[in-house]
């Protein structure tokens, strides 16, 4: 019901996207007083400052990315592994990466029981990615930014491309970065909305 009311009306009909969807039970990767509300069509605040991207705004900006089946993907602040779920299974690798170590184990174990055998969960800065295990093909952020700080832009691959909900006041855009000889030119998408993370704020101007 999900795929048939959020996902398909947005537009959102690649059959990858449409099968990972179908396949990886959401309600798996919400703290369980929150099953019940797994499929709802909005942002779910799975606790710890974290939120599970709403559906439609997650297949619309796995859409725009264009993962391809050799794609090594980058996924910041992932939550408890749903969207790291959904992208494995149309990727080589995925790469998350959670603030908390406690949430990052969490993730990790439930991957696992979901078979998902081509991720891994890393626990650090989600505004400093992971560079070691880059550069990336595709980077993703389960969140909202005001500005994406140039040490994760740095991690993405040359033709590589990158996903943000950017906060603008009470409105949001989704837009897509293109890594081109070197820089990051973003385009618009679609209006979405999703609370700021945690190093991903503008930094405020000096002022006397």
């Amino acid at each position: 019901m999900m795929v048939d009311t959020q996902v398909r009306p947005s537009d959102v009909t690649k059959f990858p996207i449409i099968d990972a969807m179908l396949a990886v039970p959401r309600e798996d990767f919400v703290p369980d007083a929150k099953r019940e509300a797994a499929y709802v069509g909005e942002n779910l605040d799975i606790g710890g400052g974290r939120i599970m991207l709403e559906p439609r705004t997650l297949a619309k900006m796995i859409d725009a990315l264009e993962i391809a089946p050799d794609h090594v993907v980058l996924d910041i602040a992932c939550g408890l592994g749903y969207s790291t779920a959904v992208l494995t299974r149309m990727s080589d690798f995925v790469v998350a990466v959670e603030d908390d170590e406690a949430r990052a184990q969490e993730a990790q174990s439930i991957l696992s029981q979901q078979g998902a055998d081509n991720a891994a969960v890393m626990t650090g800065a989600l505004s400093e990615g992971a560079a070691k295990s880059g550069p990336y093909d595709i980077i993703i952020l389960q969140g909202g930014v005001e500005q994406v700080p140039d040490a994760l832009l740095d991690q993405l691959r040359e033709g590589g491309r990158i996903a943000a909900v950017f906060s603008e006041g009470t409105l949001g855009v989704v837009r897509i970065g293109h890594k081109i000889d070197g820089a990051v030119n973003w385009r618009f998408s679609f209006n979405a909305s999703a609370p700021v993370l945690e190093g991903f704020e503008k930094n405020a101007a000096f002022a006397l």
